[in-house]
């Protein structure tokens, strides 16, 4: 290579390829399988029943958590675990083949915990002598609440109201929100893969050489590995964690311990009926409280902005495009059916799509919607044949939270993913993406530590619903950040020219309508020529 005159030792100039950024991409590149093509039964097959096992770590805990404050006893928490899996495996088959389409399941959420606890301590039902009545009495009104609070989604997706919300949607705007509805969950990480150590950790050590190393090192078998990796660590663990069981490993240990480490203490198996077919108002009818369907839409509106960001994660990850907003609208449409069916069936939980089995879709690189619709065959399968079920359903608690740590990140840097769209050297870009994420960790923190010291939330007046509609929306890390983006966004400068490019707008504008990109009716369009009743516009 010819040098410069003076250059003596100087190192040759890169090349110009080299110095360009990595090119924008509409749809994730390197997925094996996207939202349209499925891969062979086999495989598809063994890929439902890990997405399976990944959501059950939330239909347990959930149910493990309410149940007894709510008075109910081993077979009670058997059968919400049952009727909460039953419900989810409707709705992810109603989303996947009437709603969004995408392959998102839709799951247990956490956001309807607080109303929920804020049920189980109204002061009607305090007392109450008999525990069994008190359960029962406690599951109708949550019933009654998610009823009501299903209305919310069901008309802000079906009426178009989220379609012109989501339109103002820009990469910059949406970036914070899909970060924190996976980085926001960091709790349900490795604070509980800590409370048993020993069994957490070697479940998330093994999940990454399974995941990252191991198809490196073995050319042969590379996909296998990573595609799988969930099937091969959890037995392995799950085997270990009973040899420490009944080799006497915690015999002496804290009731605590006990629970998070031992496979024998969940008392689902003992608890679940071998075959029972969960069924509409099978606690007894439904009752209202004005007060706390107030609270439980708070909640449903959180979901509502949740399940958003999730929608746009799991839309990138299954290579599909940016989702049109009439399409994202439609999804949150049938997701409200989701709760209220969850009313109906009385899961004691409303629902919204399961962040984890997002993250699935990233490790494996299978973003197939048939995959998950075998999955919802799993749930709703294991769900009537309760003690089957129940063998899976007692995992314990810290294997699941390994899992969590790197699906949680997945979807967090999905978000990351949709600054390649905006300008980072604007310093309005800046303002807005820091901002917003501080505010998203920092809001919810004051919150919940007020909470946890004074035993409630910061808002204290004499009207409870109104104290749990506001604890409720600022307890919300993705709700503060998506809100705070979305206003700054939407204010400053926008009808600036440059601000349009920086924010990344321009990049999104062919998919703001349904028709302005082929892709679209590819990914999105309705089965069975649906689309000609139900146009997207």
């Amino acid at each position: 290579m010819a040098r410069g005159g003076g250059g003596g030792g100087a190192a040759p100039a890169p090349k110009h390829d080299e110095l360009t950024p990595h090119p924008v991409k509409d749809q994730l590149p390197g997925v094996s399988y996207c939202i349209t093509s499925p891969p062979p039964w086999p495989e598809a097959i063994l890929l439902g029943f890990q997405h399976y096992l990944v959501m059950l770590g939330t239909t347990v805990i959930i149910p493990t958590a309410l149940v007894p404050q709510m008075g109910g006893n081993n077979e009670d928490k058997a059968v919400v675990i049952q009727t909460l899996l039953f419900v989810a495996g409707i709705n992810t088959l109603l989303q996947s083949f009437f709603g969004t389409r995408l392959p998102a399941v839709i799951g247990g959420s956490y956001t309807f915990v607080v109303p929920t606890i804020s049920i189980i301590l109204a002061g009607r039902y305090a007392n109450e002598p008999n525990p069994h009545t008190k359960f029962l009495r406690i599951m109708r009104g949550t019933q009654g609440a998610l009823i009501v609070a299903s209305a919310l989604q069901i008309i802000f997706g079906f009426s178009g109201l989220w379609r012109n919300v989501a339109r103002y949607l820009s990469p910059l705007s949406a970036a914070p929100l899909v970060m924190l509805v996976g980085f926001g969950l960091y709790e349900l990480g490795f604070p509980s893969v800590a409370k048993c150590v020993e069994i957490g950790l070697p479940e998330l050590i093994l999940l990454v050489i399974f995941a990252m190393y191991l198809p490196h090192a073995i050319h042969m078998m590379k996909s296998i590995f990573d595609r799988f990796a969930v099937l091969f660590t959890i037995p392995i663990v799950w085997l270990y964690a009973y040899l420490l069981t009944v080799g006497g490993a915690y015999r002496n240990a804290p009731p605590k311990t006990q629970f998070h480490c031992r496979t024998d203490r969940s008392g689902i198996i003992g608890g679940a009926p071998w075959i029972r077919v969960p069924y509409p108002f099978q606690w007894g009818a439904p009752t209202f409280d004005a007060g706390e369907a107030f609270a439980m839409m708070a909640a449903s509106f959180v979901a509502l902005v949740e399940s958003t960001g999730a929608f746009i994660a799991v839309s990138r990850y299954a290579s599909a495009t940016p989702l049109p907003p009439s399409v994202l609208s439609r999804g949150i449409g049938w997701q409200g059916i989701g709760i209220l069916l969850d009313g109906l069936f009385g899961t004691g939980n409303g629902s919204s799509v399961s962040v984890e089995n997002a993250g699935l879709l990233a490790l494996t690189r299978v973003g197939s919607r048939r995959v998950v619709q075998i999955s919802a065959g799993f749930m709703i399968f294991f769900s009537i044949l309760g003690k089957f079920g129940a063998v899976f359903a007692s995992i314990p608690p810290p294997i699941f939270a390994a899992l969590y740590c790197i699906f949680f990140a997945y979807v967090g840097s999905a978000g990351l993913g949709f600054l390649q769209f905006c300008n980072l050297n604007s310093f309005r870009t800046k303002f807005i993406l820091g901002f917003s994420v501080f505010m998203g960790l920092s809001v919810p923190q004051y919150f919940n530590e007020y909470t946890s010291v004074a035993g409630y939330g910061p808002v204290h007046t004499h009207a409870r619903w109104f104290n749990d509609i506001v604890n409720v929306i600022f307890s919300s890390k993705a709700f503060v950040a998506g809100f705070v983006a979305y206003l700054l966004d939407n204010t400053i400068h926008r009808h600036d020219g440059s601000v349009r490019k920086d924010r990344g707008y321009h990049w999104w504008d062919k998919f703001r309508s349904y028709r302005t990109d082929t892709r679209s009716e590819e990914f999105y369009s309705l089965p069975f020529n649906l689309n000609k009743f139900f146009p997207s516009v």
